[in-house]
């Protein structure tokens, strides 16, 4: 069973009665956030209603991650290179686990080709791993194929020392043939192979420009060095996971490495796996029509009382109508039209069952995952006795929209 969150201080919520702190709305704001308050208080009534159909995604017990990432669809990042590439240690380096773990963690999704989630103890993103292209007797072709259906972005590995990517680059050619959407990014492994310099742009372009030839465009690249130690190239992982972090924000905000500017952020970081599993949960949800009009907003009240745990506070109505109150305008309108708009697109025959409910589910993670940030962010500044100001706030939620958003958003 999980143990409890570890209790926050709660010192400022018994000295600000009706967090009389804040400075109050204007009637414009007031009349947004009485519109959010409404999506709040429908999720409360249709709790009871959704509460079956939440615990099937969430899985009936928090001690039964794996139940539950079954259920859940996970943002999945596809390897694809020949032998040797760096595939496995690209996927070690970029979650720092050791080999064991990775090496036990991987499962079979098919005769050839197996899967990796992360974190195992609840996963929030899932590797796929095919086996090495080239390889006598192996026919990548129902690799490609289930692959190329249940992956969101594909991480193309080739090493610099070995030029000769034909194989590779048909592949790729025959993936965007088939999906033209396909996200893929050029990774680039062996630099510390090729100490010369100009050798190592000579190989970067002659590798860049066969992968240009199968695309039909320059592909995001980034060259970097796998220790077999596991330290990896700093620099070359930062540039991976920011082009990560802009192709699939789902799992980019869960592999960047993350920093913390402030006290306030610090903690957040404790708390953020947590965002980014009800996020996804969200996202998951929202795919299916009329679905999520009940789950997604019982999935964020849920986060919410999380969250309030978390720190130290009960979640109520009271705190509930403060964080409303400080959200202010625009966004609990924004999101309440947008909703409605989305629920609607995803009734539409073939349309809403591809580009309508898409969209929806990469709305609501947004959403879910910037309601959550701009939430701890609130409660940690209310419990030291300073809550957040409406233009502080808005900036914490756009700001956490914006990253956790991506072209579909």
């Amino acid at each position: 069973m999980r143990a409890a969150p570890r209790p926050f201080r709660r010192t400022a919520f018994a000295a600000l009665p009706n967090f009389s702190g804040i400075n109050p709305p204007a009637p414009d704001v007031v009349e947004s956030g009485r519109l959010l308050a409404k999506t709040v208080a429908k999720a409360e009534r249709t709790q009871r209603i959704g509460k079956g159909m939440l615990n099937r995604i969430l899985g009936s017990s928090k001690d039964s991650p794996s139940g539950a990432a079954e259920d859940r669809i996970l943002p999945v990042v596809w390897l694809l290179g020949k032998t040797g590439a760096g595939k496995s240690s690209l996927v070690r380096a970029l979650t720092e686990q050791s080999d064991a773990e990775i090496g036990n963690g991987f499962r079979p999704c098919t005769r050839t080709a197996r899967r990796y989630d992360f974190p195992p103890e609840e996963p929030l993103v899932r590797f796929l791993d095919t086996r090495g292209l080239g390889e006598a007797g192996y026919d990548p072709s129902e690799d490609l194929e289930t692959c190329r259906q249940s992956s969101h972005v594909l991480l193309l590995v080739c090493r610099l020392d070995d030029p000769v990517q034909g194989i590779v680059a048909d592949a790729l050619a025959e993936i965007l043939h088939q999906d033209k959407k396909m996200r893929v990014i050029l990774v680039l492994t062996g630099k510390d192979l090729v100490p010369d310099p100009e050798a190592r742009a000579r190989a970067v372009g002659m590798i860049a420009k066969q992968m240009k030839r199968a695309s039909g465009d320059d592909l995001p690249s980034v060259t970097i060095a796998l220790d077999p130690d596991g330290a990896g190239d700093v620099e070359g992982l930062e540039d991976l996971r920011q082009h990560l972090l802009d192709a699939l924000p789902a799992a980019g905000l869960l592999l960047e490495k993350s920093r913390a500017s402030d006290a306030e952020a610090l903690e957040f970081l404790k708390h953020k796996r947590c965002v980014l599993s009800y996020a996804g949960v969200a996202l998951t949800s929202d795919l299916a029509p009329v679905v999520g009009m009940v789950a997604v907003p019982a999935t964020q009240l849920k986060m919410l009382h999380e969250l309030g745990l978390r720190y130290g506070v009960k979640w109520d109505r009271r705190v509930g109508k403060a964080f409303l109150s400080t959200m202010g305008l625009g966004i609990g309108a924004r999101f309440a039209a947008s909703f409605g708009v989305r629920e609607l697109a995803k009734l539409i025959p073939a349309y809403g069952q591809t580009v309508g409910a898409a969209t929806a589910g990469a709305i609501s993670f947004a959403t879910t995952y910037a309601l959550g940030r701009a939430a701890a962010y609130f409660l940690y500044r209310s419990t030291h006795g300073s809550p957040p100001s409406e233009e502080e706030l808005r900036q914490i939620y756009q700001r956490a929209f914006k990253r956790s958003s991506d072209e579909a958003a």
